[in-house]
């Protein structure tokens, strides 16, 4: 039987859940997330972040704060090469597509260069089971992190080059440029991704579509939210294949592109420019609440 809520939310976890500062999850964003979930709302989270990281701050807090038994919440992991789903009961099995996987080699080589020149400032993911990142430490200031970042990035490529992995750096990266190469170095405001070029949020997209499929769940619409501009792929593949969609930016101040659905900011709930992150994603998830609210 088909279940059509009105609308599903598909989730970045940097920024708009969880602080870039302290990596945490906020106790009224856990307890939001349980009331929308318990309401019919589909729960999916589309990060870059490892199955461990989602277990841990999210779950963990999820399940302490009263998970309902019968809420269903997937996580979509590594930008998609990974992802799992979870209950009250605890965390299913974790799938990983090995096609996308950054050779283990490389990984042990990356995982030497912080050893011997970064470890100051960054610290290798071990968590990781497809991608090679490297995260800003917590007792590092950010903008020091993100000039060691630069450095860091170029010892990677050039890493990269030596061992014949085509790589390109994708800041730097003209868009509709035919790519050629099989893998990117992708920095973010505390991190640096290193990964396959088939990964990224609108392969999150896809794989949400097919986990909520195999349960008969089809949304009337989508809400994704995230913080950075990669992350509009999501909203962008869903867009694509004729859904309904809308994106929350929690940290527009890389610009707001223009396209075909809504782009909702802080400055649409009335909101100052100086709300991002997860303090920009808590006034989202307490409209959304209101707006379910409303239609009882």
């Amino acid at each position: 039987m088909e279940t059509r809520p009105p609308f599903a939310l598909l989730l970045d976890v940097d920024g708009p859940i969880a602080s870039p500062v302290t990596r945490t999850v906020q106790e009224e964003i856990i307890a939001l997330l349980l009331e929308l979930g318990e309401a019919g709302i589909p729960l999916i989270f589309n990060t870059g972040r490892s199955d461990t990281f989602i277990a841990q701050q999210v779950m963990e807090p999820m399940t302490a704060a009263g998970m309902p038994d019968s809420l269903t919440v997937h996580a979509i992991c590594e930008k998609g090469a990974t992802w799992f789903s979870f209950t009250s009961s605890g965390a299913g099995p974790v799938h990983v597509d090995r096609e996308l996987s950054v050779p283990s080699d490389f990984a042990d080589d990356i995982r030497q260069l912080v050893a011997e020149s970064y470890s100051d400032f960054m610290f290798f993911d071990e968590t990781k089971r497809a991608m090679v990142s490297v995260e800003q430490r917590l007792d590092v200031h950010n903008s020091r992190y993100r000039e060691v970042q630069e450095h860091f990035d170029a010892d990677a490529m050039a890493m990269m080059a030596r061992r014949g992995l085509g790589a390109v750096r994708l800041d730097h990266h003209a868009p509709g440029q035919d790519d050629t190469v099989d893998f990117r170095v992708d920095p973010t405001i505390i991190s640096t991704d290193i990964e396959s070029v088939r990964l990224g949020k609108d392969l999150g997209a896809s794989r949400a579509c097919e986990l909520l499929g195999r349960d008969g769940i089809v949304p009337q619409a989508w809400f994704t939210m995230g913080d950075s501009r990669t992350d509009y792929a999501m909203a962008d593949w869903l867009h694509h294949n004729d859904h309904e969609v809308a994106h929350v930016d929690v940290r527009p101040e890389d610009g707001v592109p223009q396209k075909p659905y809504d782009i909702l900011t802080a400055g649409y709930l009335g909101l100052g420019a100086e709300v991002i992150h997860d303090d920009a994603g808590l006034a989202f998830l307490r409209e959304w609440r209101k707006a379910l609210l409303a239609t009882r």
